[in-house]
This record gives structure tokens, C-alpha cells and sequence, in this order.
């Protein structure tokens, strides 16, 4: 591989995120190909037996195997990096191997772990339930308020867990205040900002040490494949995430590096359309329904604090109806144009009742201490056109009785 743009790192640094979207990592074989290469293979051969021992004992430069390295997915590797302004990434296969081995790789028996209540149920249940299997400790505060951070420390703590904003109640969280709170201490922080993406909100530049994604969601942006990455610094990734990732292999398949990466080159205008198109049709909701929790919408209780760390709050947010989860049900079976689906970040609209979908996994006491109830919806809004997707809701609830 052979690189012909961003040679200088000098250069390449400086660039925007629409640039480093299109053009960050960016690699080229000697055929001088325009669009990033897929080289779809597990092994790659050597022109002699030392060279191969030399690459093993890391003493020469090279691929050994597509669990380690790869041509296309390091390129989406180096143009996360890029987009986060950190000094490096890993992939992984999916979102939840992201956030699986953003943790385990460095806690172990003994340590201690603050977590925010408010988190994807699959997220809920590596805090309350896998992590104390291996005798780690946790504790789960309300991330909205940052002194139960500060509260929750003990001496054996170790890592700052949370997402922001919070699936699916939109709770945000005050980055530059627990991040400082954990450099204070020594703790490591890892913020899941899969809701936003760094084209929307950067948490490294607010002190966070981890940034956890999964790329399923925006990164994509289509619903095509599975995806999650891990951005840190050189050694973070190098010394403490790769050997972990190295020898358990919750590696990314390079097919999926490069539709991720096709993903980014229409990022920013995704996020900020459907951002866009997001506040449009909250502001519609907000006289029809009994409650909006939309973070850009004056109504949220962190409005103010969304607008001072997120450039847009993203296409996703969530609402309640009155009636429960029997209302709720009749306002999705009454949709026509957004389709029922648990997926975000989508080009499409999709819509979704946590407490049956994605955080059926948890138990009814963790969700309503969530703040997931039974009348509560979780909206992402597409790229189509918001008018059409307000009379759709429109439409539908009045057919649900709302």
C-alpha cells in the first residue's frame, strides 16, 4: 500500500471532520485506486521465513493476519482516529464487542466501576451483570448529576462509564465536569457517543480518555452492517486494548470496514440533516403527546448543556404517550411511512418501544430506574421529508386515541 493524500500529518490533522470523512487514512495500491480497496483475505504471505519471524517479534513492518491487521480496515481504523482527534482506534465487530472490551481489557477482579443509569439495556447488562460475574464491582449513578460520580468513588475504582446522549431518555451528561472528576482520581473514562458521532460532539476535547461507538448506528447510517470502534490514545489502544482484542478476535470483517467507510464520506450531512429534520418534528410532537425528551428542544431539563458541548443533538429522540404499553403498541401497529424497527442512526425513520425491544433484557425495577417506561417511544428520524414523517405521527395517533 502506497499512500498518494494525507501524507503530511502535519496537513491532515488540521483538516475538518466533513474532510477527514471523505479523506482521513485514505491508502492506495499501486493501481492508483480513487475509492478505498477491499482486500478480502484472512493471511498474507511472506517473501521468506525471516521475514515472517521478523514481523511476528514486530521488527518489521507488515500485515500477519487479518485478525491483527488489514489494508481496508485499518484505513476506517486511521479515519475514526482522524474524526476523534485521537491518536488511534481499533474496530471491532460489533457495537457491544466495542463497549465489551473497552471495559474488560482493562478491569479486573477487585476493581471497582461508576457507571451511568441510563444506557442501552445491553450496556445495563455488562454493568450489572457480566462485569460482577468476573468480580468486578459497579456502581450505577445518575450521570445527570455529577457529584454522584465524585460520591461513588472508591479506592479500587478504575473506570467512568457512560453515554451521553443517554439511550433512549436523552439524558445528557456534563463532559467536561465527570471527565475532570476522573483525571482528578485516576480514573479512566469512557463515554459511549454513539447517539452523536464526533461530527456532532467530540468528548476527548471535554477531557474524556475512551470514545466508544458503535458504528452500526450513524457511521453506516444505512442499516447495511455491523460495526463498533474504540478510539484512545497510542497506548491505550496499542498496549492495553490490543492485547486483549488480539487474542479473544472481536475483530471487523474488512467487508464491513469498507461499507463503514462509505458511511463516512456522507456523515456529516446525514447527522446534520436528520438532526434538522429531528427538531422539526419534536417541536410537532410536543403539542401532542404527554412528554418530549428531545435535548434540543427548550423543554429538555439539559437543553443548555447539549447546546454547550454538541455542535446538533442527533436524529434520535424519545417521547411518552399516555396509556402505556398498550397505547404505545397501537400508535407503532399505525404507522405507514416509519417503520417499526429497534435500529438507530438510520437514513430511514424507525421507531421502537424500549421496554419491549431493546431493553426487554433488563429487569421492570432497572427500567423505571432508567427511566424507561411503558408509554415511552424511541424515534430516529431519516432523511426524508420531516413534513411527511409529522403527518405520519399525525395520522397514527389519532388512530391510537392520542
Amino acid at each position: 500500500m502506497k499512500r498518494r493524500t494525507g501524507q503530511d500529518p502535519s496537513i491532515t490533522r488540521t483538516w475538518k471532520p466533513a474532510t477527514q470523512a471523505i479523506r482521513g487514512g485514505t491508502a492506495r495500491s499501486e493501481f492508483g485506486e480513487t475509492s478505498e480497496a477491499l482486500f478480502l483475505t484472512s493471511g498474507y504471505s511472506y517473501d521468506c521465513a525471516a521475514d515472517a519471524a521478523a514481523r511476528f517479534a514486530g521488527e518489521q513492518a507488515g500485515m500477519t493476519y487479518s485478525r491483527l491487521q488489514n489494508p481496508t480496515v485499518q484505513m476506517l481504523e486511521e479515519r475514526i482516529a482522524l474524526l476523534e482527534g485521537a491518536e488511534a482506534c481499533r474496530t471491532m465487530s460489533t457495537g457491544m464487542a466495542a463497549m465489551t472490551a473497552a471495559l474488560l481489557c482493562q478491569l479486573q477482579a477487585g476493581d471497582h466501576l461508576v457507571g451511568g443509569r441510563a444506557a442501552f439495556g445491553s450496556c445495563r447488562w455488562l454493568t450489572d451483570t457480566l462485569l460482577p460475574k468476573f468480580g468486578i464491582e459497579t456502581t450505577i449513578v445518575d450521570a445527570r448529576d455529577t457529584q454522584q460520580f465524585e460520591d461513588a468513588i472508591r479506592p479500587n475504582t478504575k473506570v467512568f462509564f457512560f453515554e451521553t446522549p443517554a439511550n433512549p431518555t436523552m439524558d445528557v451528561v456534563d463532559l467536561e465536569a465527570v471527565c475532570g472528576i476522573a483525571r482528578r482520581h485516576g480514573i479512566v473514562s469512557v463515554v459511549d457517543n454513539a447517539f452523536a458521532t464526533p461530527v456532532l460532539q467530540r468528548p476527548m476535547e471535554f477531557g474524556a480518555d475512551v470514545v466508544a461507538y458503535s458504528a452500526t448506528k450513524l457511521m453506516d447510517g444505512q442499516g447495511r452492517v455491523l460495526a463498533g470502534a474504540v478510539t484512545g490514545t497510542e497506548d491505550f489502544i496499542t498496549n492495553t486494548l490490543l492485547p486483549f482484542t488480539r487474542n479473544t478476535g472481536p475483530n471487523l470483517s474488512p467487508f464491513n470496514a469498507w461499507v463503514v467507510l462509505k458511511g463516512l464520506e456522507t456523515l456529516d450531512l446525514r447527522a446534520r440533516r436528520q438532526s434538522d429534520n429531528a427538531l422539526e418534528v419534536g417541536r410537532f410532537l410536543e403539542g401532542r403527546v404527554a412528554r418530549v425528551l428531545h435535548p434540543g428542544l427548550p423543554s429538555h431539563p439539559q437543553h443548555d448543556l447539549a447546546m454547550r458541548q454538541m455542535d446538533a443533538v442527533g436524529p434520535i429522540f424519545a417521547f411518552e404517550v399516555d396509556g402505556g404499553r398498550k397505547r404505545a403498541h397501537a400508535l407503532l401497529d399505525a404507522l405507514e411511512l416509519i417503520d417499526i424497527s429497534n435500529n438507530i442512526g438510520d437514513s430511514r425513520s424507525l421507531m421502537t418501544h424500549p421496554s419491549s425491544t431493546t431493553h426487554y433484557g433488563v429487569s421492570e425495577e432497572v427500567r423505571l430506574e432508567m427511566g424507561v417506561t411503558e408509554g415511552l417511544l424511541r424515534l430516529n428520524v431519516g432523511l426524508e421529508d420531516p413534513e411527511d414523517v409529522i403527518a405520519d405521527l399525525d395520522r397514527a395517533l389519532t388512530v391510537a386515541g392520542l
